[in-house]
């Protein structure tokens, strides 16, 4: 894979697991404290320290910034699983990366970084939460991968909607 795939795969990848993850946070937030904004402008603490952890509204400050280094985090994740999976990965070969790239990314996250870096979500979210939360990273870094191979067979195209714009 040349660094110009690489990039828009990246890209493709990076956009659908940030969606997908960011859905997760608010949705486990809905399920558990009836607010699906606050644990996703807890990741903002990164920027704000803990006092973006007591905002329960949305706003430009907290949750935008925490979308955004979401977005930033999980699509460096992406940048690591496109690499190991490859261009044309088979279907066990991209949810084996998308596992295993998710499994390193929450042991980098809780066991590794500083606090000041941890996601923040998990200052509002369980245990359980964290888990559907990265088993959703897990299957969207497995997701890129499958859906353009789908999408290249299907149109012969480079199989991310990004490039066609």
């Amino acid at each position: 894979m040349n660094c110009a795939d690489l990039a828009l795969n990246t890209i493709c990848t990076g956009s659908l697991a940030a969606l997908a993850t960011t859905a997760a946070v608010a949705v486990c937030g809905e399920l558990e404290k009836r607010n699906p904004i606050a644990p996703l402008n807890a990741v903002s603490h990164i920027a704000f320290g803990d006092e973006a952890a007591n905002h329960d509204e949305p706003s430009v400050k907290f949750t935008a910034t925490g979308a955004a280094l979401n977005t930033v985090a999980v699509t460096s994740w992406a940048a690591l699983s496109e690499l190991i999976v490859g261009e044309n990965p088979t279907l066990s070969q991209a949810i084996a990366g998308g596992v295993a790239v998710s499994a390193l990314a929450y042991f980098v996250d809780y066991h590794v970084v500083p606090k000041r870096l941890t996601p923040g979500f998990e200052k509002h979210l369980s245990g359980r939460s964290l888990f559907w939360i990265y088993a959703t990273l897990a299957m969207s870094l497995a997701g890129g991968p499958i859906l353009r191979s789908r999408m290249t067979n299907n149109s012969g195209s480079s199989g991310c909607p990004v490039a066609a714009t």
